[in-house]
């Protein structure tokens, strides 16, 4: 990938984690561990009281966005901006082939 599209992911990514926190989901950026046969890949859940959406850092920021992206369709956007781009991610179905 170009260093410019991963550029343009990663700033996607900023975005829809803002996107993620003014809704309510605390995002995290960690480093999850590989076992062999094993992959995890991040994503929402619920600690005690807070909303979490843990994101693999050592993933690309294309799987990053889904992550992020798959989070996000299930909470309301309306009311908030997102950049036509980062509109067209959160969109249900846009993440399925």
């Amino acid at each position: 990938m170009s260093e410019q599209k991963e550029s343009r992911l990663l700033k996607l990514v900023d975005e829809l984690s803002d996107a993620a926190a003014r809704v309510g989901l605390e995002v995290r950026r960690e480093r999850i561990l590989r076992e062999v046969g094993y992959r995890a890949r991040g994503g929402a859940c619920r600690l005690r009281d807070k909303d979490l959406v843990i994101i693999d850092r050592e993933q690309p920021a294309a799987e990053q966005l889904e992550v992020l992206a798959d989070a996000l369709r299930a909470r309301d956007l309306e009311a908030l901006y997102l950049s036509p781009a980062a509109r067209r991610i959160v969109q249900p179905g846009a993440g399925q082939q």
